[in-house]
């Protein structure tokens, strides 16, 4: 586990309730625990942005999300992220990452995208409808293969150890194709460190931060639910509750199928 990504609390929390069960991604509740957490992260991202060219008060703002964990050693911290990544090419090494790391297959990536932009330059020159037909749908076609490529290599851990890749993921859901960026989400990317490094989740925030959004859905510092056309399939594979979105008040066992005994997650199947 890289302790870098792990935020111990600043603020004493030793007279805060820690919830029995995990908040749901989905419900409008949020956990004082969480809030603190939130709270704290959001002092850290308007620090950190100062390095960023990239003014979220000024341009496109985004959505961030903080997990509060229980360590092994039974102490608790929390982890915190942005959903996609930060404009202008900018990182954060201390945000957790992307469930699959682009940098490991930027060539065949670069290469795909370098490949649409050529054919979207062709179009542009030519004035030959048949040909621009012929480059539109070679066009689509190239990126729909390229979207497939990356939604295979987008693994998500669900709360039993299992693994399935997005595609695989929203096959087995009544919510049809995955949207574009599905899996890029704060929610799902905190839940998939946290079951990879055995920490348990204990609850979770996602806030907006920075200039809201143009349809004014979306206020700084405000918090939000998960949203429902990219989380909700992945998260309730992850969580394994296909009836997550409907039970804001089910309990951490009943919601994410695990029961906890000290240090070890032990699956109610076992």
């Amino acid at each position: 586990m890289n302790q870098q990504f792990l935020f111990e609390f600043k603020t004493d929390i030793s007279k805060i309730k820690v919830p029995a069960q995990l908040n749901n991604p989905f419900g409008l509740d949020i956990p004082e625990l969480a809030r603190v957490a939130a709270k704290e992260f959001q002092a850290f991202i308007a620090a950190e942005s100062q390095k960023w060219v990239h003014d979220f008060h000024d341009q496109q703002g985004k959505m961030f999300g903080v997990l509060v964990i229980q360590k092994e050693d039974q102490c608790y911290a929390y982890l915190g992220t942005i959903s996609g990544k930060i404009p202008s090419n900018e990182t954060c090494q201390r945000f957790i990452p992307s469930v699959f790391d682009l940098s490991t297959e930027d060539s065949f990536l670069q290469k795909g995208m370098n490949a649409l932009k050529e054919i979207g330059e062709a179009i542009k020159k030519s004035n030959n409808q048949s040909e621009i037909t012929a480059l539109s749908e070679t066009r689509r076609l190239k990126s729909f293969a390229l979207q497939q490529w990356l939604f295979e290599n987008y693994r998500f851990l669900n709360c039993y150890g299992k693994e399935q890749n997005v595609l695989e993921i929203f096959e087995d859901s009544a919510h049809g194709n995955p949207p574009a960026a599905a899996g890029e989400c704060t929610a799902p990317k905190l839940l998939q460190y946290a079951f990879e490094n055995h920490l348990r989740p204990i609850a979770l925030a996602e806030f907006w931060w920075g200039k809201p959004s143009k349809s004014l859905e979306r206020a700084h510092q405000s918090f939000y639910p998960a949203c429902k056309n990219k989380c909700r399939p992945i998260l309730e594979y992850m969580l394994d509750d296909t009836g997550l979105y409907n039970q804001a008040n089910a309990t951490f066992e009943k919601e994410i199928g695990i029961v906890m005994s000290g240090n070890k997650t032990i699956s109610k199947e076992g």
